[in-house]
C-alpha cells in the first residue's frame, strides 16, 4: 500500500534536519564523520595516479583538491543551494568506482585528458537530474545493479599489483602478512561488533595494518611525512585541462558515462535512505531532494576536474551514523565540509595515510569492492529477479567478464575499439541497457491519454479506463474498480482547482498497461506542492490531520488501489497505481 504502518517506521531522531543541536555536539560530530572517511577521500586518489606512475607532486595536488571539493561538495548537499543539493547529510568524497577508468585515463592521456572526462562525466549527472522523470525506463535498478557487480571486476587486477607492492629488499612475508592483518581486523570487528565499533572498522585495520607494516617489517616509508609541514599548502601542481578531444578520449567516455549512471543510482539509494532515518515522522521520499543530491554530485565532479583531482560521490556511511546518533541536522553536514577544508591544509596528517603500504591500501579496497559488489546485488534482489531480469542480468554480467578479460576474439578488437570494449564494465553496461530497451519497447504496449487536468476532464479519463478494460477483456468488477480509482484520484489530483482562475492550468498524461490480471496505471501531471503518500499516512495516523473533504477520496482511492507511489520531482508528478481483479 502506501508504506509500512507508522510504529514499524518511526525512528528515535533527537534532532531533525531543519533543528540545530548545541555547537560542541555539532563540532564533535563532524570531527566523527570526517575521520570515518579520511581514508577513502585520500587513498583513492593515490590508488589511481600511483597505479598510473603519476609524479609524487601530482599526487599531494590531487589528494589536496580532493580533500577541498568534498568538504565544498558536502556541505552544498547540506546547505542545499536553490535546486543543488538534497538538504540532508550526506558526505561526499571520493569515489573507488572510478579508479579503473582513471588510472586507464592518466595512462593514455595524462592528467589533463582525466579533467576533461570528469568534467564531462559531471555534466552527465545534470542532465540525469533535470530528466530524471523522463529517464525512469532507462535509467532502472538492473542497470545499476548490473554495472556495480562488474566494477569488482574491473578493479581485479589493480588490486593483485597493489599487493605486491613492497620493497625488493623486503621479507616475502611482509605483503601476505600486512594485508591479511589488514583485512582481518577490518572484516572481524563488523562480524563480532554493533553500534559504533563498527562504523570504524575502516580506520582500525588501516591502523593496524600500517603498525604491522612499520613495526614488523619495516616497510612502512615514513620520509615523507617526517619531510611534510604540519600546516601549509602542497606544490602547485594542477596539471589543466586537455580539449583536443583525442581518439582516446572518446573511447573512454563510455566508460566514465556508464559509471557516473551507477554512482547517479549510488546516490539514488543513499538520498532515500537518509531521508528514511532523518524524521521522526515517516515521510514519503522526495523525489526532488534526491534530484538536488544528483546535481550535487555533478558539482562534485565538476569541480573535481577543474581542479585535477578524481571524482566523487555520497559516501553511505552518512546513513548509519545519522542512524545510530540519532542527529540528522543540517548543520553536521556543514560541520563535515569544514573538517574536510581544514584537513586539506595539514600536509604531516594527508602523507601518513597516503604513505600506507601497498598491501594496506590492497585489503582495504578488497573490502570495498566487495561491499560495491554486494550493493550492486541487493539492488537487484530488491527491485526482483524475475525470470526476465535474471536472464538480462545473468548475460550482460558474463559478456562484461568475458571482454574483460579478452576472452571473446580479442584479435579483432584493437586500438580504440580495444579499449572501449576491454572494460568490461562498459560491454556490460550497454549490454543490460540494450537488452532492458528491448524488453521496455517489445512489451505490453501502453495506452495513453494527453489532457487537462481538470475537474471537467473526468469524463473524457472515465471513457478511457472503461475502453482500456474493455479491450483487455476483465469483466464488471475490474472495470469498476479502475473507474472508482480514476474518480478518486482526479479528485485528489484537481481538488480546489474548479474555484481557481482556468490559467495556468496543468497538463496530464495518463499511462494504462495490463501486467497479467493487473493494470498499472501513471498518471503524470505538471507538479503541485501535496504529496499523496503523505496524505494516506496522516489518514492511517490521526484522521484529524488530513481535512474532512480529503478525507473520503483517499480511503476510497486506498481501499480500491493494491499500491499508491507518489514521485515528486521538480516541474512534474509522477503517481502510479497498481489495480488488481478481486478474488
Amino acid at each position: 500500500m502506501a508504506g509500512p504502518s507508522p510504529a514499524s517506521t518511526r525512528h528515535d531522531v533527537r534532532y531533525e534536519p531543519d533543528e540545530r543541536p548545541p555547537l560542541p555536539m555539532t563540532a564533535g560530530l563532524g570531527v566523527q564523520y570526517a575521520l570515518i572517511c579520511i581514508a577513502s577521500i585520500i587513498l583513492t586518489p593515490t590508488v589511481v595516479i600511483t597505479g598510473a606512475g603519476g609524479s609524487e607532486e601530482y599526487l599531494s595536488w590531487a589528494v589536496f583538491a580532493a580533500l577541498l571539493v568534498s568538504g565544498i561538495t558536502t556541505a552544498i548537499q547540506a546547505r542545499r543551494v536553490g535546486r543543488i543539493g538534497a538538504g540532508y547529510i550526506l558526505v561526499m568524497g571520493s569515489t573507488g568506482a572510478f579508479i579503473a577508468v582513471s588510472v586507464s585515463a592518466l595512462e593514455q592521456g595524462g592528467p589533463g585528458m582525466l579533467a576533461t572526462l570528469i568534467i564531462a562525466s559531471a555534466l552527465v549527472q545534470f542532465v540525469l537530474a533535470a530528466r530524471m522523470a523522463l529517464l525512469r525506463r532507462i535509467f532502472t535498478p538492473t542497470v545499476a545493479g548490473t554495472v556495480l557487480i562488474l566494477i569488482p571486476v574491473t578493479l581485479g587486477p589493480m588490486i593483485l599489483r597493489e599487493l605486491g607492492d613492497v620493497p625488493v629488499d623486503a621479507s616475502a612475508a611482509a605483503g601476505p602478512v600486512t594485508a591479511a592483518v589488514t583485512l582481518l581486523v577490518m572484516i572481524l570487528i563488523p562480524l563480532r561488533f554493533t553500534g559504533a565499533l563498527r562504523l570504524w572498522a575502516p580506520a582500525i585495520g588501516i591502523i593496524a595494518g600500517g603498525l604491522t607494516a612499520s613495526l614488523g617489517f619495516g616497510i612502512y616509508d615514513f620520509t615523507t611525512v617526517r619531510d611534510a609541514a604540519w600546516i601549509g599548502l602542497p606544490d602547485i601542481a594542477y596539471p589543466g585541462v586537455d580539449f583536443s578531444f583525442s581518439p582516446e578520449f572518446w573511447a573512454l567516455l563510455p566508460s566514465f558515462i556508464m559509471v557516473t549512471l551507477v554512482g547517479a543510482m549510488d546516490t539514488l539509494g543513499d538520498s532515500i535512505a537518509i531521508q528514511r532515518v532523518s524524521w521522526r515522522r515517516p515521510r514519503a521520499i522526495d523525489f526532488r531532494s534526491i534530484q538536488g543530491a544528483i546535481s550535487a554530485d555533478g558539482v562534485g565532479n565538476l569541480l573535481s576536474g577543474l581542479a585535477g583531482t578524481v571524482p566523487n560521490t555520497t559516501y553511505g556511511v552518512s546513513i548509519s551514523v545519522a542512524e545510530l546518533t540519532g542527529v540528522a541536522s543540517r548543520a553536521i553536514g556543514i560541520s563535515v565540509g569544514v573538517v574536510f577544508v581544514a584537513l586539506a591544509f595539514l600536509p604531516k596528517f594527508v602523507n601518513l595515510i597516503v604513505a600506507m603500504p601497498g598491501p594496506v591500501v590492497a585489503a582495504y579496497f578488497v573490502v570495498i569492492v566487495a561491499l560495491i559488489f554486494v550493493f550492486g546485488m541487493r539492488i537487484l534482489l530488491q527491485d526482483g529477479l524475475d525470470h526476465r531480469k535474471g536472464l538480462i542480468v545473468g548475460v550482460a554480467f558474463w559478456i562484461g567478464f568475458a571482454f574483460q578479460l579478452d576472452w571473446i576474439y580479442p584479435e579483432y578488437w584493437q586500438g580504440a575499439w580495444g579499449e572501449l570494449l576491454g572494460n568490461g564494465m562498459t560491454v556490460g553496461g550497454f549490454a543490460v541497457i540494450l537488452l532492458t530497451l528491448f524488453g521496455e519497447l517489445t512489451g505490453g504496449r501502453r495506452s495513453r491519454l494527453r489532457t487537462w487536468l481538470t475537474p471537467e476532464t473526468w469524463p473524457e479519463v472515465d471513457r478511457f479506463l472503461v475502453k482500456f478494460a474493455k479491450r483487455k477483456g476483465w469483466g464488471e468488477d475490474m472495470d469498476r474498480r479502475l473507474r472508482a480509482v480514476g474518480e478518486e484520484t482526479m479528485q485528489i489530483l484537481t481538488r480546489g482547482k474548479a474555484q481557481q482562475a482556468p490559467e495556468p492550468r496543468r497538463r496530464l498524461l495518463l499511462l494504462a498497461r495490463s501486467d497479467g490480471d493487473a493494470a498499472d496505471l501513471e498518471f503524470i501531471a505538471t507538479t503541485d506542492q501535496t504529496n499523496l503518500e503523505d496524505q494516506l499516512t496522516m489518514l492511517t495516523e490521526v484522521a484529524g490531520n488530513v481535512p474532512v473533504d480529503a478525507e473520503t477520496p483517499l480511503r476510497l482511492l486506498r481501499h480500491y488501489a493494491s499500491s499508491i507511489r507518489h514521485q515528486q520531482y521538480h516541474d512534474i508528478d509522477i503517481l502510479t497505481i497498481r489495480v488488481e481483479r478481486s478474488g
